[in-house]
């Protein structure tokens, strides 16, 4: 497939691409994940991944931090083998449940966000202490940087996560499915932190996940898998009746209504999208 040029950030940029795939493909024995795969992203870009569950999306973010090897083609992060980047990216994780006797502090978690994986005590020096404190502040959460993890609500718990995944002024921030099980009100607010961050800094941002509304006003491009293939490009030209009645092999209807857009008719099974129903908002900076 040939790369679809980029978008919002491209005009006079000269920027090497963060991460670059040809000819990517991941499988799992005889079953094709997905193949073909060519994508560049660059300084800046917001790129979305949509798609069902066993599309291979959290595949392609192991892939992309250096823990999960390709079938097949090249990537590179930064220039360089994924395995080789360490900090230079930030990444959310899928949210997990939290002991409800697990006394780890906000301050805590982005501590070890700067740390890394260091042994044995951590100096309590000022200047430590003064780093954490201004990440915290940076993505709203110094009002509790002193309370148990436990004890927050999912949507400061992903707050905290953000600071932790810029804690170490990362260049990609690779973000697995953030907005699950938050309510509208959060999840807007976590994707206003991670485009204020790829605006501010200029942070490439990869963002999986199963519901496009929150995002769709500020994705430059989208990557959407299914059943083994992909659609690469704009909202406006991926989210299509043909674009996606091609990938799916079967007639899918995407319904454009004020406000609104519609998918219909995906087929049942483990290929079944998870975002049937794409609302959007064209007043809104970002879409409920």
């Amino acid at each position: 497939m040939v790369s679809v040029p980029r978008t919002r950030h491209d005009e006079g940029a000269n920027d090497a691409a963060v991460i670059s795939l040809r000819g990517a493909a991941l499988s799992y024995g005889d079953r094709s994940v997905w193949s073909g795969l060519e994508l560049d992203v660059y300084p800046g870009d917001f790129v979305a991944v949509l798609g069902p569950n066993g599309a291979g999306k959290t595949s392609l973010v192991r892939a992309l931090l250096g823990r999960q090897p390709l079938s097949a083609g090249t990537l590179t992060v930064l220039g360089r083998s994924p395995r080789e980047t360490g900090r230079e990216i930030g990444y959310i994780p899928q949210q997990a449940a939290v002991s409800a006797h697990a006394m780890l502090r906000a301050r805590d978690l982005v501590r070890f966000g700067i740390d890394g994986p260091r042994f044995g005590p951590r100096p309590r020096t000022a200047a430590a202490r003064r780093q954490v404190d201004e990440i915290l502040e940076s993505v709203g959460a110094s009002s509790y940087a002193d309370v148990p993890l436990s004890l927050l609500s999912g949507g400061e718990r992903q707050r905290v996560r953000i600071a932790q995944a810029l804690a170490t002024d990362p260049q990609l921030l690779l973000c697995d499915e953030p907005l699950l099980s938050l309510d509208l009100h959060h999840q807007r607010a976590v994707t206003r932190l991670v485009d204020a961050r790829r605006r501010s800094h200029g942070t490439a941002v990869v963002f999986v996940t199963h519901e496009i509304n929150p995002v769709l006003g500020l994705v430059d491009r989208l990557l959407y898998l299914a059943d083994g293939g992909h659609r690469v490009g704009t909202p406006e030209q991926v989210l299509t009746s043909e674009s996606l009645s091609t990938l799916y092999g079967t007639q899918i209807d995407v319904v454009r209504t004020p406000g609104r857009i519609v998918v219909v008719g995906a087929p049942d099974g483990p290929a079944t999208p998870a975002h049937h129903t794409h609302a959007t908002r064209a007043t809104d900076g970002v879409r409920p």
